[in-house]
């Protein structure tokens, strides 16, 4: 009995303290009181390696806010990307898509003319009529260039060419100085608008709604033009593998992006999962660093565990990764090593059995017999060749 009343005035005692800590009185008012807990903004952070001296930046390429056809503002998209460990963001707005302007105009009832209705701002089939595009198209990206200021995180200025997808396509044209100047009737005169400003243009899931992967005449035109700089082998949950090649051939970068409308809580995070990104190998985090590392294709894509690229840039990423150290070595040579991810990706590797995990900051042992390689593959990773993952094979 002695016993119980001890326990139960023990676990009294704890719940007092327990609830004591959570709370301080205000000294304003003695009927309020706060929580000792603050909602401090919390960045998580993506370790990647380091590869020849230059970082390895996370970035995506294509998301929307509601200035166009999103349900978040631009500074929210901002504070999101730092909170998910970005270092770059493009808010790429749709330049004939604009769904959410009829609201704004709704809201907006009493404080402008009688009858004002939203005008072209829904375009992607048809040319828009004499009154032309009557909205700001820099406003999303100047908002979200001030916001970023607060959080260090680089801002690629950018706008979406948004056509028939199923003819013509998507496509991000990035580092535009001036979003309003780039609509032209012509998809393609939109694009040589964008490149008269210094733009690079990637081609958005060229699989979206298509039944194949077959190029269409618009699509032939402006590659053949050279009008194309990247493409996106990954979107949202798409991916695109035969894309890989065609990306090597025909000297386009590699991209994984969110295209982004809802929030990467809902689509990524609140599942378990990082969001898409394009890795970005770069010296430094100056958007014109960035676009030169753009131009020199240095980018691989990652996307719900899978990394894909060009087989060079893979392995040198990969070999970034993991360290290898032996911690025995028996009377006949056989080496047993630890071998460790310093990374926050996961990995999954295959011996030539069965494939086994080597998770983010965890090491396994391996065993190499004297003078031999220890040979495996990547299986999450993917590269444009039969075999479709990278080999090692390594003299440790």
């Amino acid at each position: 009995m002695k016993k119980t009343l001890f326990l139960l005035v023990a676990a009294a005692t704890t719940l007092t303290t327990t609830a004591q800590s959570l709370y301080y009185t205000d000294s304003s008012n003695k009927d309020m009181a706060r929580h000792t807990i603050r909602k401090e903004p919390l960045r998580q952070e993506i370790i990647l390696p380091t590869i020849d001296g230059c970082k390895v930046l996370k970035a995506d390429l294509h998301s929307h806010t509601i200035y166009s056809d999103g349900h978040v503002t631009p500074e929210y998209r901002v504070r999101e990307a730092w909170g998910d460990g970005l270092d770059v963001l493009a808010i790429t707005e749709h330049i004939e898509y604009r769904s959410n302007e009829r609201n704004m105009l709704n809201y907006l009832k009493g404080y402008l003319p009688e009858g004002t209705q939203a005008a072209n701002n829904n375009i992607t089939g048809k040319t828009p009529d004499e009154k032309g595009i009557l909205a700001d198209l820099n406003h999303s990206n100047n908002i979200a260039l001030k916001s970023a200021e607060n959080y260090g995180i680089t801002i690629i200025p950018g706008i979406e060419i948004t056509r028939t997808p199923e003819t013509i396509g998507h496509y991000n044209a990035l580092f535009i100085e001036d979003a309003n100047t780039i609509y032209a009737a012509d998809a393609a005169e939109s694009m040589r608008n964008a490149r008269k400003q210094g733009a690079i243009i990637m081609h958005n899931h060229p699989g979206w709604r298509r039944k194949n992967l077959e190029m269409t005449d618009f699509e032939k035109q402006v590659y053949s033009e050279g009008l194309i700089d990247g493409v996106e082998i990954m979107n949202g949950s798409e991916f695109y593998p035969s894309v890989v090649r065609s990306a090597i051939e025909n000297k386009l970068f590699m991209a994984a992006n969110t295209d982004i409308h809802t929030t990467t809580a809902m689509d990524y995070s609140n599942q378990g999962h990082l969001r898409n990104m394009t890795f970005i190998i770069a010296k430094d985090a100056r958007i014109e660093t960035i676009k030169k590392a753009l131009k020199a294709r240095r980018t691989l894509a990652y996307s719900f565990g899978t990394i894909a690229g060009d087989e060079k840039l893979i392995k040198e990423f990969f070999l970034a990764s993991i360290s290898f150290e032996t911690f025995k070595t028996d009377k006949n040579g056989k080496r047993t090593m630890r071998m460790t991810n310093n990374t926050s990706l996961d990995y999954t590797l295959n011996f030539g059995g069965n494939p086994v995990q080597l998770r983010a900051f965890t090491s396994r042992n391996v065993t190499v017999a004297k003078e031999k390689e220890l040979i495996f593959t990547v299986e999450n990773m993917w590269i444009p060749t039969e075999e479709k993952h990278p080999q090692f094979k390594l003299k440790l």
